[in-house]
C-alpha cells in the first residue's frame, strides 16, 4: 500500500505542472496588457501597464513568461481582483470557507443517503424501496436546482420562517465581526464550537439546512442510480452466490462482500461530486445568498476579471488533482488488486 501511494505521489508534481502549462497556454490568447493584470498588487498600478509588461517580460518568449508566472503563483501572488477589491489570494481565502462548509455537509449527506438508498434498492430490486429510489432519482435529477431551492425557501422560510437565507443572522454576524470571535478555520459551525458559542453554531446550522437539503436532493439522485447499478452487477457474481451458499448471513454478504466491491464507480463519481461542490455551486449560493467562491467566480468572469478567473481555475484544478489522488488511494483500499498494477 505504501509503495502504491508513493507511486501516485511521485506523479503528482508532473500533473500539477501540466495543469499550470494548460492554464498559462490559454492566457496566451490575451494581449500583454490584459495579462499584465496578473502582476498587479495595487489598483494604482493599472496606470503603469507598459512598465509592468517590461518588468515581467510579457513581450519575451513564452517559456520565459511561464517561468516568471509560475514563480509568482508558487509564492501565492495571484494578482489583484477588481471585483473583490483585494488581492486574489485574499479573496479566495475569504470566499472559499463558505463553499467548503456547504460542500462538506452536503457531501456527507449525499454520500450516506446515496450509498444506503442505492444498496437498498439493489437488494430489494423491483420492490417498494426500489420504486421509491427510482422516483427519488428521477424527480431529483429532473427538477432544476433553483426551482427546488425556491420551493424550499417559499415553504420553510416564507411560510414558517424557520431556515433563513444567508450565512448568519444579523445578531450573530455583528458578534462575529465585533472582535470577540476568533476565526480559526473560517467555517462558522466549527469556529463557533471552538469559541464556545453554541448560539452561533445553531444559527449557522439553521442557515445551512436549506442549501444542504437542495444539493442533497439534487445530487443524491445520480449517486443512487450508480450505486444501484453497480450493486446489481456485483450481486450476480459467483463469489456472492458462493458466500450465500456457505450460509453467511445476509448482512455479511451485502456489507462485507458485495457493497465493498461495488464501490469503485461510486468512488469515481463521489470524487467528482466533491470537487464540483468545492469549486462552487453557483445557483445554490446565489439563491441562498451565500458568499461562496462559485458566486464570486461567476461575477469575476462576467466582468472579465482575469486574475480572479485565473486564480479560480488554479484552485479548481488543484482540487481536481487532489480528488483524483484520493480516489486512487480509495480504489486500492477497496480492491487490493489495484495496488499491484
Amino acid at each position: 500500500m505504501t509503495t502504491f501511494i508513493a507511486r501516485r505521489l511521485a506523479l503528482l508534481p508532473f500533473v500539477a505542472v501540466g495543469v499550470t502549462v494548460l492554464i498559462f497556454s490559454l492566457l496566451q490568447f490575451l494581449t500583454p496588457a490584459m495579462r499584465a493584470s496578473l502582476y498587479i498588487h495595487d489598483p494604482k498600478q493599472l496606470n503603469a501597464l507598459p512598465d509592468i509588461i517590461r518588468k515581467y517580460d510579457l513581450d519575451r518568449p513564452v517559456y520565459i513568461q511561464y517561468w516568471g508566472w509560475l514563480r509568482q503563483v508558487l509564492h501565492g501572488d495571484l494578482g489583484w481582483s477588481e471585483t473583490a477589491r483585494e488581492p486574489v489570494a485574499d479573496a479566495i481565502r475569504g470566499y472559499f470557507p463558505a463553499t467548503l462548509e456547504l460542500g462538506m455537509y452536503s457531501f456527507a449527506c449525499i454520500l450516506a443517503l446515496g450509498i444506503w438508498l442505492g444498496t437498498a434498492a439493489a437488494v430489494n430490486k423491483d420492490r417498494a424501496l426500489d420504486h421509491l429510489s427510482r422516483f427519488t432519482s428521477i424527480s431529483g435529477a429532473s427538477l432544476p436546482t433553483f426551482v427546488w431551492a425556491l420551493l424550499l425557501l417559499m415553504v420553510f422560510y416564507g411560510h414558517f420562517g424557520w431556515f433563513p437565507p444567508g450565512r448568519l443572522s444579523l445578531d450573530a454576524d455583528l458578534y462575529v465581526r465585533g472582535g470577540q470571535f476568533h476565526a480559526y478555520t473560517g467555517l462558522m459551525t466549527i469556529d463557533a464550537l471552538l469559541n464556545g458559542q453554541w448560539w452561533i453554531f445553531w444559527d449557522a446550522v439553521r442557515h445551512l439546512v436549506l442549501p444542504v437539503a437542495t444539493l442533497t436532493y439534487y445530487l443524491t439522485a445520480v449517486l443512487v442510480r450508480i450505486t444501484r447499478s453497480s450493486m446489481l452487477e456485483t450481486l450476480r457474481t459467483d463469489y456472492v452466490r458462493t458466500a450465500e451458499a456457505k450460509g453467511l448471513s445476509h448482512h455479511v454478504v451485502i456489507d462485507k462482500h458485495a457493497r465493498r466491491n461495488a464501490m469503485i464507480p461510486v468512488i469515481t463519481l463521489g470524487s467528482l461530486l466533491f470537487v464540483g461542490l468545492l469549486s462552487g455551486v453557483v445557483i445554490t449560493e446565489t439563491v441562498f445568498n451565500l458568499p461562496g467562491i462559485g458566486r464570486w467566480g461567476v461575477g469575476a468572469s462576467q466582468q472579465l476579471d482575469i486574475p480572479a478567473v485565473t486564480g479560480f481555475a488554479l484552485v479548481f484544478a488543484g482540487l481536481l488533482v487532489l480528488a483524483n489522488l484520493c480516489a486512487d488511494v480509495l480504489y486500492a483500499v477497496v480492491d487490493p488488486r489495484i495496488r499491484l498494477r
